[in-house]
């Protein structure tokens, strides 16, 4: 994870936040501390999360799976962000919507998926 991105989960009611700077030992959500969530890099189910993408001119045109991740009402990508030391940048997304976004091409930077039911996923733009 970059030194700046940092998110957390509520364990009841599903809340996620980012922090960008301060104790997260404050942070609380239905009266309960806020779960730390690691980000996942390696594939291990059938719905593939990790954020693919592919460079074009001065932009990445980024998606969710070497195929595309379902976007059911139940099961969908919440949002991608892109995230290097000083900017972030993230598109929140809807079911039934593609889940094709495009960012300013920034190697080094890197890329997040959030599933609403298989959590949080990364991968370094090259």
């Amino acid at each position: 994870m970059k030194k700046n991105t940092v998110f957390y989960r509520c364990p009841i009611c599903g809340n996620v936040i980012g922090l960008i700077e301060g104790d997260s030992n404050n942070i609380k959500c239905c009266g309960q501390k806020m779960e730390l969530i690691v980000a996942n890099s390696v594939e291990a189910s059938t719905e593939k999360h990790k954020p693919v993408y592919e460079k074009v001119e001065d932009e990445i045109v980024v998606r969710v799976g070497e195929i595309e991740h379902p976007m059911e009402k139940d099961h969908y990508i919440q949002w991608i962000a892109q995230m290097n030391d000083n900017q972030t940048t993230r598109i929140r997304l809807y079911p039934e919507q593609e889940t094709t976004v495009r960012f300013k091409y920034i190697p080094g930077a890197t890329l997040y998926a959030y599933c609403n039911k298989h959590g949080l996923w990364e991968t370094e733009v090259k």
